[in-house]
């Protein structure tokens, strides 16, 4: 009898907000506030709507839409989509987006605020720098809260949250290196190199992830290779008398010592880690995620093509390939855990986040970089894939009702949704879309990672958005969420992403900074902390926040334009890039077929901020007059989205 109780109340409680609704408005039935109330449990159907007519055309704005198990399959959303023509009541017109409080918010950012503001992001990076220097360096990374110096677990190597990372190889220096030049400060990115070049090898008894090895090390070499090298760099003379090429050098040694994770594949997928001493280990496994062995074609080409030497952009792309050649019939997805030997896929969830961030990052730079329109091609058909099939919620960001637009975790091959998280990984997405000319999509997704910013003072490592609350709760300081709100404000200019910014900065200094630096969050509700900073927060963190800041930084005032590595670091795009020194790496093998070339890539990708102004300006033609306004997302698509996270 208990259920019949339930079922009393549950009626009890609907006719009640109706008759509050009524007095409170004087609309009766008819009103709509227009949220989405994600509860875990399956009530979707006595949302506030209260519609007469409960059609099947309204589902298709849901997050949950397609939810498999009975638990949430096809829950009617609570924002359908009104036409001009509806009596229906649209929620956007409880709020007047031109008075309320968000424009008050964030529609100007002084000039004075802003240089404070790069002032401070200055000094959290140099007090991380400085006590790393003063209490770690030569190990890898400073345990902030004790003020000591940390470096691969050696007594318990299953430790692979630490000994993916650790190399014993003075890993937070090298990564490093060109955050010193973004800031200015030639005397110590100078004394810095000498540092690397003096005291650190690469002929270490450490079995170390190649992804990471990869990113944080060979890219950050490489980097500094070509600004102290490169006349045409635009952050001065930065050169040192008598270097002989050594960063290049060691850059070479290290690829060379990642390279046996290439051998013994049959799919040519690497193995995802290495014993730089001794090579692959024997007891290594023969799976890797996506990302891992996806994500190594910008470093591993650039170094190929400073070199002369095909090796290692070879090895890199037939990687690529391998994996692509993978994906599904069905929805063009791929999975994020594949076995490197028999080519099945071990995870087949297929998301924008761990474990596959970087492979769609790296598709598009690597064409901009080299210019290869397989890359692209690529690129083009895998955002096609997202968009199809992992992007929920309404069509357009700015316009309609519905709930805003989100990518969710599917199965790469019937498309459905295996799970309600999202991870912190997938706030550098809003990135990749300004790069590729999407911005529209690229401000809603970071507005609703900027809520959760918002709400916790931090981005948990997992967000379940049926919940709202966190499934994961630590926060390692990484750098994704500015990356992007750097990224939209240099597409758009618009002062919101400064307040962003000025947010993150200020949350950082109140909940991660301790005696000796910037601490991991543990825990991002109470605040407690782990003694960790990882690398990433001053090669990127700190980057993308002093640079958000610095308008008149020499990477924002140089004719020459450059891109960011996937761990930040800062390369040229450049014609000598685009110029091989040997014939075609893959030729069709034996029973291959090409595919279609992508149609009408740009012609001229060393211009990427001018491709997207022009992609931008192109649309304005379509946008109505009411779209044009102060901020970057109507105040009331930020007000919903507040309270999709339980701001309010």
């Amino acid at each position: 009898m208990q259920w019949r109780s339930i079922v009393v109340g549950l009626v009890v409680l609907r006719l009640s907000l109706s008759c509050v609704v009524w007095l409170a408005f004087g609309l009766g039935h008819n009103v709509s506030w227009g949220f989405n109330f994600p509860l875990n449990f399956n009530l979707q159907t006595l949302d506030l709507k209260l519609f007469k007519d409960e059609t099947e055309a309204f589902k298709g704005n849901s997050w949950s839409q397609r939810i498999p198990s009975g638990k949430y399959d096809e829950p009617r959303t609570s924002c359908p989509k009104i036409g001009e023509d509806s009596p229906q009541k649209s929620y956007m017109n409880f709020y007047d987006g031109n008075k309320d409080e968000y424009v008050k918010r964030y529609n100007t950012f002084p000039d004075t605020l802003k240089a404070q503001m790069k002032a401070q992001a200055k000094d959290m990076f140099y007090f991380g720098y400085d006590n790393y220097m003063k209490y770690a360096f030569p190990e890898d990374e400073l345990n902030p809260i004790d003020c000591r110096g940390r470096g691969p677990d050696v007594l318990n190597p299953s430790n692979i949250n630490i000994n993916d990372v650790l190399g014993n190889y003075s890993l937070t220096l090298i990564d490093t290196l060109d955050t010193l030049l973004v800031l200015g400060n030639i005397t110590e990115f100078q004394r810095a190199v000498k540092l690397v070049i003096d005291t650190v090898s690469f002929d270490k008894d450490s079995t170390v992830q190649v992804f990471e090895a990869n990113i944080r090390i060979l890219g950050s070499l490489i980097s500094s290779h070509i600004l102290l090298t490169d006349p045409k760099h635009p952050f001065g003379d930065v050169g040192i008398e008598g270097y002989d090429n050594e960063l290049l050098h060691m850059a070479h040694d290290l690829a060379v010592r990642l390279l046996p994770a290439f051998e013994n594949t049959i799919t040519g997928i690497p193995y995802p880690r290495v014993n730089l001493k001794t090579g692959v280990p024997a007891d290594s496994i023969n799976e890797t995620c996506t990302a891992g062995a996806g994500s190594l074609l910008v470093e591993f080409g650039i170094l190929s093509r400073l070199l002369g030497d095909s090796t290692f952009e070879w090895v890199a792309r037939r990687a690529v390939r391998a994996l692509w050649s993978l994906r599904s019939k069905e929805t063009g997805l791929l999975g994020n855990i594949v076995n490197i030997q028999t080519g099945q896929w071990v995870g087949k969830q297929s998301g924008v986040g761990a474990g596959m961030d970087s492979f769609y990052e790296y598709l598009l730079k690597s064409y901009i970089l080299f210019g290869e329109k397989e890359d692209y091609r690529m690129f083009q058909a895998a955002y096609e894939s997202i968009q199809n099939h992992l992007r929920r919620g309404r069509e357009s960001c700015n316009e309609g009702e519905g709930d805003p637009p989100l990518y969710v975790n599917v199965n790469m091959f019937s498309g459905q949704i295996m799970n309600t998280w999202i991870d912190s990984l997938q706030a550098f997405f809003p990135g990749l879309q300004v790069l590729s000319g999407d911005v529209e999509n690229a401000i809603c997704l970071h507005a609703f990672y900027y809520a959760i910013w918002r709400r916790y003072g931090a981005l948990p490592e997992r967000y379940n958005w049926q919940l709202q609350a966190p499934d994961v709760l630590f926060y390692p300081l990484r750098p994704e969420l500015v990356e992007s709100t750097y990224l939209l404000y240099q597409a758009t200019k618009n002062p919101f992403y400064l307040h962003v910014g000025m947010d993150i900065l200020q949350s950082l200094e109140k909940n991660a900074k301790v005696r000796c630096g910037y601490a991991t969050l543990h825990h991002v509700v109470d605040k407690s902390k782990e003694d960790r900073m990882e690398s990433f927060f001053l090669s990127e963190t700190c980057k993308y926040l002093y640079l958000l800041f610095d308008e008149d930084n020499p990477l924002h005032k140089s004719e020459n334009k450059y891109i960011f590595t996937t761990e930040g670091h800062i390369v040229p795009i450049d014609q000598r890039f685009r110029e091989k020194q040997w014939e075609d790496l893959f030729p069709l093998e034996e029973g291959e077929t090409p595919e279609d070339e992508p149609q009408n890539p740009p012609s001229n990708t060393s211009n990427v901020r001018l491709r997207i102004l022009r992609k931008s300006t192109d649309e304005c033609g379509r946008i109505p007059d009411a779209r044009r306004f102060a901020l970057p997302l109507k105040s009331v698509y930020m007000r919903q989205i507040d309270h999709m996270v339980g701001l309010f």
